[in-house]
């Protein structure tokens, strides 16, 4: 049996992913047998991106207002500038990062995807790490940064750039699979 199987994965996404950032994961989770599905603001397509040069389109599966966090049993949040300041603008994208947390579910953010943490006010008291230019505002709303590969506290998983990616998605699954956090955020 497959780590994942019978497990459900939310991959929240807008124009503007960092697109290795989307794939490597969606390939790491759905390989690990879980169903994966891309949400997003809209119906449609979203443009990955590789830094600013725009790359493939990916096929959206749902919208925010058509989700809920209870229909998954993670979340993974892929970065790209554009992506999480776009995403972090929309109140039920937000919620819906809020909620896994609330529902004490994994989350699994890489590069610029911890934005989407600090507007949803999760990580205070938290363990994070983050594309550099990202730290002060995470450390502005309560977190603990540390420059590390990859960064687990309790069901949320964080990882720096691309580079993470091979620690992030091994992390990422295991998470998955266990589950839950072990404690609600503040």
């Amino acid at each position: 049996m497959k780590k994942l199987q019978d497990k459900k994965i939310a991959f929240l996404a807008t124009d503007g992913v960092e697109q290795v950032e989307l794939t490597k994961p969606w390939q790491a989770v759905n390989e690990a047998g879980a169903d994966v599905e891309l949400i997003s603001l809209e119906e449609g397509e979203i443009q990955g991106v590789e830094h600013d040069e725009k790359k493939d389109k990916f096929e959206v599966d749902q919208t925010v207002d058509e989700v809920s966090a209870s229909d998954y049993d993670g979340l993974v949040l892929p970065g790209g500038v554009f992506n999480p300041d776009t995403l972090r603008t929309n109140e039920k994208a937000v919620q819906f990062v809020r909620d896994f947390f609330q529902q004490h579910k994994p989350v699994a953010a890489v590069c610029h995807g911890p934005w989407l943490l600090v507007e949803a006010d999760v990580v205070k008291g938290r363990t994070v790490t983050s594309w550099p230019s990202v730290k002060t505002d995470l450390i502005n709303a309560g977190a603990n940064w540390v420059d590390d590969e990859c960064v687990c506290d309790d069901g949320l998983v964080t990882s720096r750039n691309p580079d993470d990616l091979p620690a992030f998605c091994d992390k990422a699954v295991e998470e998955f699979a266990e589950g839950k956090h072990l404690r609600q955020a503040a």
